[in-house]
């Protein structure tokens, strides 16, 4: 397990990450093992090493051991008081977690770097989307950018539900990227839910590709995460003037 996760590169101080590159033999609690009892080893094996994930990184925020069980889409049940993602891809599984007086919401995805298969792009993008990917890939070929539209999206759905309790498809979605900040944007194409007074419509993420996987993140924060750890600027010191 790795406490310096990859994935903690593009999430903001207050967020604990913690991913693997193998998988390990996870002990599950008995809800669980329930859950996953009729999948495929290869399932088990990812679901287990990723619970084992969310719960270092709960341990490193002083919470015990306790089962993390799929809601209604699937999403982890986090402890009240608290929020976070989970991910896993071939060759990595990561988990989140924050304090829910920092985080409102939290969405992380992993993918291979490596284009979809024919047909997936069509069924995931709005043709806006598929224009600015092909300019993408002419100035930046060592991303897959289908696949990363892919992960951001999937990284928004996971932000999404959890305030709105219910489905957004791939096409309710716009998202725009910034290669330079390694950042996305995402407008929401549906009525949102209200959030902190004012209705949702988007999202801002951020992304990265290393190590042959693309990794995305949105963790939309509370005004007092955003107060506590906003960075200090500082006056420059006035300088003598030469005669």
């Amino acid at each position: 397990m790795n406490t310096n996760a990859l994935i903690g590169s593009i999430l903001p101080p207050w967020v604990v990450a913690v991913d693997t590159f193998d998988d390990h033999d996870a002990v599950l609690f008995p809800a669980e093992e329930e859950v996953i009892s009729r999948s495929v080893e290869t399932r088990r094996k990812e679901f287990a090493t990723a619970r084992m994930c969310a719960r270092q990184a709960m341990g490193l925020l002083g919470l015990p051991p306790q089962p993390l069980l799929p809601g209604l889409r699937g999403e982890p049940q986090w402890p009240k008081g608290f929020v976070g993602s989970i991910t896993h891809c071939a060759g990595y599984r990561g988990a989140v977690v924050s304090p829910g007086g920092d985080t409102i919401t939290i969405g992380i995805d992993a993918e291979p770097n490596e284009p979809l298969s024919n047909g997936v792009l069509e069924a995931v993008s709005l043709p806006e989307e598929r224009k600015a990917l092909r300019a993408l890939a002419v100035d930046h070929p060592e991303v897959s950018w289908d696949r990363l539209l892919f992960s951001a999206k999937e990284s928004v759905y996971k932000a999404w539900f959890p305030l709105a309790k219910r489905w957004l498809d791939f096409e309710d979605a716009i998202l725009t990227f910034n290669p330079v900040l390694g950042a996305f944007s995402a407008r929401i194409l549906v009525t949102g839910p209200h959030v902190g007074g004012q209705q949702l419509a988007g999202f801002t993420g951020k992304y990265m590709a290393r190590d042959g996987l693309l990794l995305t993140a949105i963790v939309m924060a509370t005004s007092t995460a955003s107060r506590r750890h906003r960075p200090v600027l500082r006056r420059p010191v006035p300088q003598p003037v030469r005669a």
